[in-house]
């Protein structure tokens, strides 16, 4: 029977026996990947970088697309079956030309992580006009994905793993004015918006990919010390969200709420390649676990109900075949 997860049907906790503290090393013990390919988005830092090392580890053929070469040739070096090869998500060519050449290689797909992402950033926009967080944080995961597809399709039981974020909870998307062309830059919404997208993306991915062998995954890594993610994150947002005081100084309760990167990557590994499942597919997860449905005035745990609106998910769809202009039909 087809399932789905609109409106949240799916969305609550299946038992995992794991927790906010597992590691990588804990959620991949006993399961072997030989003979499995895997593409990891931003595969050559942070969290992205571990999960390409422990699936890799595992025994899967890794293969990590990066802007910048040298520094995925640097930061990946000594790790066993990694292939690294060129890919901006900025650039919908740059996409485009990466997938047809995993598609040319006659390759299976068995894993797609789309784990690459930009956060806080001030105003930019791609070549189509499209705001700088949603283009690199949903709508690449679109492209790729689409463009993956009948790779995804041969492999006969495939994983599509998309990192979001609790961010998710700053912002719905907005259908009128995605690009903030019309209303004031905010940086927060336009991250929230992303990460609104990218649930709803996998929740109708996965309600229309599961009748192929397919499944879809969205999570929430944590909020994670060591990564570059919040670079270009000005002092004054930092003091906004509550994480320094007005020295700059990590507020003692933030420092001890931080993941470790192991920690952070915990769940995608998980989302990734556990059996746990039980045919179960297209919901959020979080601390190596189905989340609960967050309530509505709030900011922590969880995922919110209009992250899982069966409607608006549809809309997306067709909004994101249009902003790409390729069809995806699944």
């Amino acid at each position: 029977m087809n399932q789905n997860n609109y409106q949240g049907a799916l969305q609550k906790p299946i038992g995992s026996g794991f927790s906010a503290i597992s590691i990588t090393d804990e959620v991949i013990q006993g399961i072997d990947l030989t003979g499995k390919v895997a593409i990891v988005t931003g595969g050559n830092t942070g969290i992205g970088l571990e999960t390409s090392k422990t699936l890799a580890q595992a025994g899967a053929s890794v293969i990590v697309p990066a802007r910048d070469l040298e520094k995925a040739r640097r930061n990946l070096d000594g790790i066993p079956n990694i292939e690294i090869h060129r890919m901006d998500l900025m650039n919908h060519e740059s996409i485009d030309a990466f997938a047809e050449s995993f598609i040319t290689s006659g390759s299976l797909l068995h894993i797609l992580i789309n784990n690459a992402g930009i956060m806080w950033v001030p105003l930019r926009v791609d070549s189509r006009g499209i705001e700088s967080q949603l283009a690199t944080n949903y709508l690449a995961q679109f492209q790729l994905t689409a463009r993956l597809w009948p790779a995804l399709l041969k492999a006969k039981g495939a994983r599509v793993v998309n990192v979001s974020s609790q961010g998710h909870q700053f912002g719905t998307f907005h259908f009128e004015d995605p690009n903030f062309n019309t209303r004031e830059y905010d940086t927060l919404q336009a991250y929230g918006q992303s990460k609104t997208a990218c649930n709803l993306f996998t929740m109708e991915l996965d309600k229309r990919a599961q009748q192929y062998g397919v499944r879809a995954y969205s999570l929430h890594p944590g909020s994670i010390g060591g990564t570059e993610l919040a670079r270009e994150a000005s002092l004054e947002l930092f003091q906004k969200m509550g994480f320094v005081d007005e020295k700059g100084m990590m507020k003692p309760e933030v420092l001890a709420s931080l993941k470790t990167i192991p920690q952070g990557a915990a769940t995608t590994v998980w989302c990734a390649t556990s059996p746990q499942f039980n045919g179960i597919g297209g919901v959020y997860c979080e601390d190596v676990e189905v989340a609960s449905i967050a309530a509505e005035n709030t900011i922590g745990s969880g995922v919110k109900p209009y992250s899982l609106h069966e409607a608006d998910a549809q809309r997306l769809w067709a909004w994101s075949e249009k902003a790409c202009g390729i069809p995806f039909s699944v």
